[in-house]
């Protein structure tokens, strides 16, 4: 084959692959189109939320929430089709972000599974009520890590990195760390969505940009704030057997039950990283926090501050994955650890309670 011909079929075939390459891409926007211009079935926590602050496609909106509270409430700007359907979608993300109500319906949701390891991770765990936490008399909660508090914190100040993150980026945190999961794109829908539904949020709330409110973060608790006793693995344990083991599992691995995600894991593969603000190890006063402010449910601001740091500090003692900045060999350690200790602790366990059987008198052993 001579030299001309040589080059005229390698490009030809170059051709051909960008062409089969713009065609995939092509076809995976169409369905993104799609998937934007599909209505959306909603949750059933996500339609009574919906409902209650009464998002319909009108040109002004108006909050019954602030109406209720207020009895008046100032018209702002309305919603589209289009808008509607991202904050939709943006709701099912948050209360089900694995997308299990999804798959039993049979609807396709624009959902974020293919971002996260593991299988019990969803927003709503840590952004309780899909988003913005209320008692039973509607008032916010402090530090419930409200969503739509957050977004009007938009360039917040972010002491872990010195920077100012909007509020894309933090989430993209949440994805990688706190979800031990991968970064979206900045483009990407997840985060858009989230954000529509956030934004919304602070609408139906009557949040005003800039401003800090007590449920935005966690309520952080420092040592200062405990009568100076130290963080004990051994109360820790104590503590979290008597408030946290019945819903989270012996092993804080989580609890399911018929296939349904009763409580999240706490350790273990399906856990937050070593690099999330969720590890006590790395940031000592944000667990602490949320366990005071959100746990347990149904029983809020009942544990003591050095309970919950007691909690928190047994909690970060159990194996959990390898943060993304920390290697290999650190991230097989720790798989080793997570793989291999269940099983030696429940088997310590077993045979501890053995022993103390086989020690007690006939009678007792009855």
């Amino acid at each position: 084959m001579s030299t001309t011909a040589l080059k005229l079929a390698r490009t030809t075939l170059l051709l051909l692959v960008l062409a089969g390459f713009y065609l995939v891409v092509t076809q995976q926007h169409k369905h993104r189109e799609d998937i934007r211009l599909t209505t959306v079935t909603l949750t059933p926590g996500c339609a009574e939320k919906l409902r209650r602050y009464g998002l319909v496609s009108s040109d002004r909106y108006r909050s019954p929430y602030v109406l209720q509270r207020t009895g008046s409430t100032a018209p702002l700007r309305g919603y589209s089709d289009e808008d509607v359907r991202a904050i939709q979608r943006g709701c099912n993300i948050i209360d089900d972000t694995q997308g299990k109500q999804a798959k039993d319906t049979g609807n396709e949701r624009w959902n974020a599974t293919r971002f996260i390891r593991g299988t019990h991770t969803s927003c709503d765990h840590c952004h309780q009520g899909i988003g913005d936490k209320q008692d039973g008399h509607g008032n916010r909660m402090k530090g419930s890590l409200s969503l739509g508090a957050s977004w009007v914190m938009a360039d917040m100040y972010d002491r872990f990195t010195g920077m100012l993150l909007p509020f894309e980026l933090r989430q993209m945190q949440c994805f990688i760390n706190s979800s031990n999961g991968y970064k979206p794109n900045i483009a990407d829908d997840v985060l858009r969505d989230i954000t529509a539904y956030s934004r919304f949020l602070s609408a139906a709330l009557a949040l005003k940009i800039g401003n800090h409110y007590d449920e935005q973060g966690i309520d952080e608790i420092p040592a200062s704030d405990t009568p100076k006793q130290g963080d004990d693995y051994v109360r820790g344990e104590f503590v979290y057997k008597q408030k946290c083991q019945v819903c989270h599992g012996r092993q804080a691995f989580g609890l399911e039950a018929n296939g349904q995600l009763v409580a999240p894991a706490l350790a273990g593969p399906n856990a937050w990283n070593t690099q999330s603000r969720n590890y006590f190890n790395y940031v000592s006063t944000i667990l602490p926090g949320f366990i005071c402010r959100n746990m347990p449910l149904g029983a809020e601001n009942t544990l003591s501050n050095q309970e919950c740091r007691d909690i928190a500090f047994y909690i970060g003692n159990l194996p959990r994955p390898a943060g993304d900045r920390e290697g290999p060999v650190v991230a097989l350690q720790h798989q080793a650890l997570m793989t291999f200790m269940p099983p030696l602790m429940r088997l310590t366990e077993s045979t501890r309670k053995s022993g103390v059987s086989a020690a007690l008198p006939p009678e007792r052993n009855q």
